[in-house]
């Protein structure tokens, strides 16, 4: 007997541009101070948790969830003030909305554009969907250079247009005015991503009424939801109603929906937490402007991009001082020498400002 001829290898049958993407990576942080994710650092009041405890207790796990998940977008509209006539969709994360957005506007030839340093799912998504990606540059200072981008709208008419606000990783927020002269420019759909507007000081939402193109998604992620992954995107019930078939049965668990609809009734506590990580962020954005060869970016979102020399060499002095922050450097040539670190607990964000600077000293004794 012959052996038989194996021909069903990946690549073989894999798609070229799925062949030359890199999974996106979430290093280890177990026993670090880890500020890489953007994560709430603070836990919920344990009268709180107790609640929780006893909803997840008598939980029907054995059943499938509302596939609609009617109360728990109940509690969504009324936190973030949507009309009853405004479209909802429910993702688990953002990351499954852009995927969705993605599948279902990949016409053959369809562009996807963004901007760039960004948000790299974007990127990653329009090559699982097969879309064509454009990203334009960020002007000086990571503002939006909007010549580029009507420019850019003008000549790849894209079907979609994502537009972090506040920006990932710089934490601007784009001019509001420019935003909305791109809305009226692009052919296709605007997303306006809004995943750290609960610490930021201005929103998209009141303007969906305005333009039937846009469309604002937000997740719960940053406000203290990270281990539920809850996602929606609110717009247009036209759009919404279509997006909607794409959107796999089931995809936000009865557990997610249990204590999610819980934590939105204690919605007070969370914007609590928000507004003392906003105060949080004022100090730790203070410490870094004065801290020697440190340039901090401005930051509307729960982290802070800072540029430092010898970034690598720090990123990896904070490591063995045991803080896990996001190294950027590498990551686009407008992002050379930075670094992103998370806005922690007032210990934490010490912490990491103390290991910053000895980190700083050790790289220019190893020169």
């Amino acid at each position: 007997m012959h052996p038989t001829r194996i021909t069903a290898t990946p690549e073989r049958l894999l798609r070229e541009e799925v062949l030359a993407l890199h999974a996106y990576h979430v290093p280890p942080g177990n026993g670090m101070v880890k500020l890489d994710a953007m994560e709430n650092p603070y836990p919920l009041p344990p009268q709180l948790r107790d609640e929780i405890a006893r909803l997840v207790a008598d939980a029907a796990i054995n059943r499938y969830p509302d596939a609609s998940a009617l109360c728990l977008k109940e509690k969504i509209r009324t936190v973030s003030g949507l009309a009853q006539d405004t479209g909802l969709l429910l993702g688990n994360g953002s990351d499954e909305i852009i995927q969705l957005l993605a599948l279902a506007l990949a016409k053959p030839g369809a562009t996807l554009l963004s901007v760039e340093p960004s948000f790299v799912m974007y990127k990653m998504i329009a090559a699982f969907a097969g879309m064509q990606y454009i990203g334009v540059p960020l002007a000086e200072d990571f503002a939006l250079d909007i010549s580029a981008m009507l420019s850019a709208i003008e000549c790849h008419q894209p079907a979609l247009v994502f537009l972090a606000y506040p920006n990932n990783p710089s934490g601007n927020l784009f001019d509001a005015e420019d935003i909305e002269q791109l809305i009226l420019a692009a052919p296709g759909l605007v997303v306006v991503d809004e995943a750290y507007y609960s610490f930021a000081s201005a929103s998209f939402l009141p303007m969906l009424a305005r333009y039937p193109n846009l469309l604002v998604m937000r997740t719960f992620s940053k406000l203290g939801m990270a281990g539920l992954r809850l996602g929606f995107l609110a717009g247009s019930p036209a759009w919404l109603a279509q997006l909607e078939k794409l959107r796999l049965p089931y995809n936000i668990g009865v557990l997610t929906q249990l204590v999610a609809e819980k934590l939105l009734q204690h919605h007070d506590v969370l914007l609590r937490q928000a507004e003392q990580i906003k105060q949080d962020r004022t100090w730790l954005y203070e410490r870094l402007v004065g801290t020697v060869d440190v340039r901090a970016y401005p930051s509307e979102a729960n982290f802070i991009l800072f540029h430092v020399a010898h970034a690598g060499k720090v990123f990896e002095g904070l490591k063995q001082r045991g803080v896990l922050i996001k190294n950027m450097n590498g990551a686009h040539t407008a992002l050379a020498g930075c670094l992103r670190v998370t806005v922690g607990t007032p210990e934490e964000n010490e912490l990491f400002i103390r290991a910053l600077q000895e980190s700083i000293h050790q790289s220019k004794n190893d020169i």
